[in-house]
């Protein structure tokens, strides 16, 4: 099998000293009262107790299987069960990750039939599979402009996660597995059925609905098609405007209650490190289009480094969206990336990793952490093209 390995020596700014940060305890301001506690209890304190975790606390390191941005296409689509199956025969992978975007950005299929095609390919998964939406399969199944339909977003979203997510708290896969669903145990965001959270030998994992488009941000099409030409369509225009802000709204506080919650298990003790995945590439923009690219991700920046400055533990963050590979540490001055989102804070210790999507190689990326490295970076990287 050829294989690419990226040197996390030289590709992440992640550096020793990063990981010699103490863990500060976050101030009663950080974190949702319902969940403050002392710092021991963190760990165990918001599971379902239904396994989220298999308990092997060994050192032996473990990985997962990273992917996003696929299939993009019919050639993309057609070498899906190749890579389903190169995925599956690999031995050390224990776990898939799905950063979303099912169906490319334009010209694309949103309709029931094509998520029941990609679910067959993803229940052929051997291992468990966590999957998280991206824009391509619901807030971009509005336009007409990229030729995706005239859906309503939210109808799309719904059937998501009704296709996506038939078992709250369980992964999809053969191997399914248990996982805490913010839908079971925050009752305020009880829709958020995507978002979860599972914990392996000490590394906190989550993940959190926030997708391109600018976060839904991009105008809902304005115009909407007849009543009873496809389930859920608008009836008026109105209707949209009305009703988009009000999901933007919800998923960014369910998105916030969902990290924070993330953090404060990591503030656990015996916690290594956290990993957070989403479809968003928040820097996938410049300063001169960053009002319509990038904008509405400017508070998740500032909260996202806020919460790891303070961790003071690696902190990796996986997302799809730009559509080619790369490694990187936003939260440092002297990354070009640090001055894109306004007020965003310096944290050291945060690993920035996209994966590849699109017109770019089909592959997947070997996630392997080593939970007993001690000062230094417990990830490494490295990327397994389709054969």
């Amino acid at each position: 099998m050829q294989r690419s390995t990226a040197s996390l020596g030289l590709a992440l700014l992640l550096v020793a000293a990063a990981t010699g940060l103490s863990s500060q305890r976050a101030t009663s301001t950080d974190v949702p009262t319902a969940d403050r506690q002392p710092s021991p209890s963190v760990a165990t304190a918001d599971r379902d107790n239904e396994g989220e975790d298999d308990g092997d606390d060994d050192a032996k390191p473990f990985t997962y299987a990273v992917i996003g941005d696929f299939p993009y296409g019919a050639t993309k689509r057609a070498e899906m069960p190749a890579l389903v199956d190169q995925i599956n025969a690999d031995p050390a992978v224990e776990r898939v990750l799905h950063m979303g975007d099912i169906r490319s950005g334009s010209n694309g299929d949103c309709s029931d039939a094509y998520f029941a095609d990609i679910k067959s390919q993803f229940d052929r998964f051997e291992d468990p599979l966590v999957y998280t939406p991206g824009d391509n399969e619901w807030t971009d199944c509005h336009t007409a402009i990229k030729n995706n339909g005239l859906y309503k977003p939210t109808e799309r979203l719904a059937k998501v996660r009704e296709v996506f997510f038939p078992t709250v708290g369980r992964t999809m896969g053969v191997k399914a597995a248990q996982v805490t669903s913010q839908a079971r145990v925050d009752r305020a965001n009880g829709a958020f059925v995507e978002n979860v959270i599972w914990n392996r030998k000490g590394v906190v994992f989550a993940s959190i609905n926030v997708t391109g488009s600018n976060d839904d941000t991009a105008p809902w099409t304005s115009t909407p098609a007849k009543d009873g030409e496809l389930p859920g369509l608008f009836s008026t225009y109105a209707a949209q405007l009305a009703e988009q802000p009000a999901e933007i709204a919800a998923r960014a506080k369910a998105n916030t209650a969902w990290l924070e919650r993330a953090f404060l298990r990591a503030r656990d003790d015996d916690t290594k490190a956290v990993v957070i995945m989403f479809q968003a590439d928040l820097w996938d923009g410049t300063m001169a289009d960053r009002t319509t690219t990038i904008s509405a991700y400017d508070a998740l920046v500032v909260k996202l480094g806020t919460l790891a400055a303070k961790l003071g533990k690696p902190v990796l963050l996986l997302m799809g969206d730009s559509h080619v590979f790369n490694l990187t540490n936003p939260f440092t001055p002297s990354s070009p990336l640090f001055a894109l989102h306004p007020n965003t804070p310096v944290a050291t210790n945060v690993t920035r990793l996209v994966v590849n999507g699109c017109a770019s190689r089909t592959e997947y990326v070997r996630l392997t952490i080593d939970p007993q490295a001690k000062g230094v970076n417990p990830f490494s990287i490295e990327e397994v093209p389709l054969k």
